[in-house]
């Protein structure tokens, strides 16, 4: 199977993040899981797990999962010679689209997006803010010129969603069709 690196910061939506890598781990791929500082708090506040209640969690899905500190620059992650098929920051805070925009590495998380980036290899920001003032969305260009997929967690109706599950498998299902992995998550247009 594939592996992926999957980071979550401290923007609201850790659900997406969550629910990302429970299909990533159903599917049998290989999961590096980076959350930052942040990213553990929003985590709590929102979804009531820590670190360990979070890697207990996942560890019903099958899959691998390992989990790297945020400030550990020594991972295998952090250097161009490891390969990975993709890396998702679910959701992704404007803070770390900024740091990852100007190219500066200050945690596990931005360096390896950089290397994602200076490697050409697939990486999916999904941007959790609103509303956008113009540095975002400068940051967000800046990204997309350099190959990075932008996918704001701007769910869909047009499937007529009836849970708050519906509207994260949507965002969910989009992100894996990018990383090219089938799913049902999501219904799709189908035309009227």
């Amino acid at each position: 199977m594939a592996r992926f690196v999957i980071g979550i910061t401290g923007a609201s939506g850790s659900i997406y993040g969550v629910r990302l890598i429970e299909e990533l781990l159903k599917g049998k791929h290989e999961v590096y899981l980076l959350i930052t500082e942040n990213g553990e708090k929003v985590l709590k506040h929102e979804f009531g797990f820590d670190i360990k209640g979070l890697i207990s969690h996942f560890n019903k899905f099958g899959g691998t999962l390992k989990n790297y500190d945020i400030n550990d620059l020594f991972a295998p992650i952090a250097s161009g010679s490891f390969k990975a098929d993709g890396m998702v920051i679910i959701p992704c805070s404007m803070s770390t689209l900024a740091f990852i925009a100007l190219g500066l590495s200050h945690n596990l998380m931005q360096r390896t997006a950089d290397v994602f980036l200076k490697e050409k290899r697939k990486i999916v920001i999904v941007p959790r803010e609103t509303p956008l003032n113009s540095i975002h969305l400068e940051n967000m260009l800046t990204l997309s010129k350099m190959g990075a997929h932008i996918v704001p967690a701007m769910p869909a109706f047009y499937h007529n969603p009836k849970t708050i599950d519906d509207m994260v498998n949507f965002i969910v299902g989009r992100v894996l069709d990018i990383l090219n992995i089938p799913n049902q998550l999501y219904t799709r247009w189908k035309g009227v």
